[in-house]
């Protein structure tokens, strides 16, 4: 039996000022959806990744905004997504170089921490 993570939800205070953060650094915009006053659903999803993110309002969940960071990303090359977050006005921290991998982390808006871990050779 295969799992798969598909949804990663995001505590955010401003919904569309995440949703435009998110936009910006390339991730692509699924859903934005009010099916009803008082619930809204925003689902994005990174290049490249089977798992998306959410946040909106009505949704529940225990975290507030800020609190989430827990996510870790791989990419290929360290530098070129260092490179990439900061050519869009994030101030992404990194290189940092490890054994098992190099790092870069960044906050949104709110400060929901992401990690970014390009793998070690495995050769």
């Amino acid at each position: 039996m295969d799992w798969k993570i598909e949804l990663i939800h995001v505590p955010v205070s401003d919904v569309d000022r995440a949703r435009d953060f998110y936009v910006g650094i390339g991730f692509h915009l699924d859903h934005d959806q009010t099916p009803f006053e008082g619930l809204r659903f925003v689902q994005l999803t990174p290049p490249g990744s089977a798992c998306s993110i959410a946040f909106g309002t009505g949704l529940g969940g225990t975290l507030q905004p800020g609190q989430q960071d827990t996510i870790q990303v791989v990419v290929p090359d360290a530098d070129e997504a260092l490179a990439h977050l900061r050519e869009r006005g994030v101030d992404a921290q990194g290189v940092d170089e490890q054994a098992w991998g190099r790092f870069v982390t960044f906050a949104d808006p709110d400060g929901n921490a992401w990690t970014l871990q390009q793998l070690p050779s495995r050769d």
